[in-house]
């Protein structure tokens, strides 16, 4: 985004879709970037929602139905628009605001689909438009110092990597209550979530993804799954349903205040259902994804993402021609399996994690809900009782030598103090160096999805898959 110094009046924001994750602009705009931008107007089908964050920020911007963006555009004539809608609207309100004269700021994932990246792509070149990717773990110091030791050449020549993520019983089982449930809505795990995955290594190795092939499939949740474990009937909904206040996947969004306000209060506005059951039908979204990935260089990146955990964190391998890197990370070292542990409000954590996302017990600011609060943050040491505590750490092993530990500085807030650095990035740009090259734009956007997108044909086909096929952008 273009920077507001020297004496310029504050930015006009359009903020598109009114849900949780919108909640770290609309806070950022409503606190510390006040100064350099305002939310002038909302789109969201939800007018619940919509006041909501009208409290928020003190004021109340204008309203727009999805249907009535193009007015929003011409009437409110934001200078950029930030869209956190559902993923496969992004493509639909970035070109229309790119070829409005705006400039964009779009969650991650750009796009869901082939035909969406290829009508971003032409609206970025034909309008000269600005539009950035939100990928905040570009920004977490551990992975910045991954990045900083594979471009000062500490392994040598990449040759290939491995990454592997566990979501668990809490976080992992959410993305099967709400929309991403739908593949059509989300784009898979593969798009929506692996796309901050596929996001890292590419950054990591500076390399241009180009094969793909990939297994996986729905394993864990939904009806088929639930009737042969023998789980028996199920409500199709959570929230007041008999029993939620004993199992470990029920939601309770009457538990939460903000919750309640963003979802349970806004269902006569859109029919949205926030807590659907995760063994119900209708379920499109795999839970088990296995991915190999072919880069420019030679490199290869073998990835697995498993949505059903008992824990959840990543691990990282680089390995290179010099030596090998190796990152984990445990956010979050178990779940406990007391009363409903996936109820809003219960105790669904280990004492030494600190819940940071925006999951189940934590706020739209990503603050721990007060019946999470005593237990979250209680200490990280490992012991007998708690082998797997949370924390990180990164190894440096080059040949002929000793492993080695490599400091990571320490992030404060959620996504392992990303969040913070990149909202510096969005609202005041270019203000601190970026040697690093966080900052992402409609080219990283298109190569991180275009990984998944590939990926996803790949399931369909059985086939690999070359992501130059797909033609993303005029270019191929």
């Amino acid at each position: 985004m273009r920077s507001n110094s020297g004496g310029r009046s504050r930015r006009r924001y359009a903020v598109v879709g009114a849900g949780h994750r919108a909640a770290l602009y609309v806070e950022a705009l409503a606190g510390e970037y006040a100064d350099v931008g305002a939310v002038v107007a909302w789109c969201d089908p939800s007018p619940t929602r919509m006041s909501y964050y009208d409290a928020v920020l003190g004021h109340a911007p204008a309203r727009y139905a999805p249907e009535r963006f193009a007015d929003l555009l011409r009437e409110q004539r934001p200078d950029a628009v930030i869209v956190t809608s559902p993923d496969a609207t992004h493509h639909h309100y970035a070109v229309a605001a790119l070829r409005a004269g705006c400039d964009v700021v779009v969650e991650k994932p750009l796009t869901t689909t082939a035909e969406g990246a290829r009508a971003i792509s032409d609206a970025v070149r034909e309008s000269g438009g600005e539009l950035v990717v939100t990928f905040n773990y570009r920004y977490s110091p551990r992975n910045e110092e991954v990045r900083r030791l594979i471009a000062a050449g500490a392994v040598g020549e990449v040759t290939s990597v491995h990454f592997e993520w566990v979501l668990d019983t809490v976080h992992g089982a959410d993305y099967f209550r709400r929309w991403h449930r739908d593949k059509a809505h989300s784009g898979g795990l593969l798009v929506h979530k692996a796309s901050h995955h596929f996001d890292l290594v590419n950054w990591w190795l500076h390399d241009v993804p180009s094969t793909v092939f990939a297994l996986g499939g729905l394993r864990f949740y939904g009806a088929g799954n639930a009737a042969r474990r023998g789980l028996g009937a199920r409500p199709e909904r959570s929230t007041g349903a008999p029993g939620a206040d004993r199992d470990p996947f029920a939601l309770d969004l009457a538990a939460d205040d903000v919750l309640r306000r963003l979802y349970l209060e806004a269902e006569a506005d859109d029919g949205y259902l926030r807590d659907r059951d995760v063994f119900s039908g209708g379920i499109t979204t795999e839970d088990n994804l296995s991915v190999v990935v072919g880069y420019g260089s030679g490199a290869s990146l073998s990835y697995s993402l498993n949505a059903h955990s008992p824990w959840e964190g990543y691990r990282v391998a680089v390995n290179g021609t010099e030596g090998r890197v190796e990152l984990d990370v445990v956010e979050r070292g178990h779940v406990l399996p007391a009363g409903a542990a996936g109820v809003v409000g219960r105790p669904a954590v280990d004492p030494s994690a600190t819940p940071d996302r925006r999951t189940p017990g934590v706020s739209a600011a990503g603050s721990v809900s007060p019946a999470l609060s005593e237990l979250a943050g209680s200490g990280s040491t490992g012991s007998a009782a708690n082998p797997r505590p949370a924390g990180e750490r990164l190894l440096l092993q080059r040949h002929w030598s000793v492993a080695e530990e490599v400091p990571v500085p320490q992030g404060d807030g959620p996504h392992g103090g990303g969040d913070a650095h990149l909202l510096d990035d969005v609202f005041r740009p270019g203000t601190a160096p970026d040697p690093l090259g966080r900052r992402a734009g409609v080219v990283d956007g298109l190569r991180s999805a275009g990984v998944g997108i590939a990926a996803n044909l790949s399931l369909r086909t059985g086939q690999v898959v070359r992501i130059s096929d797909l033609e993303l952008s005029p270019d191929g």
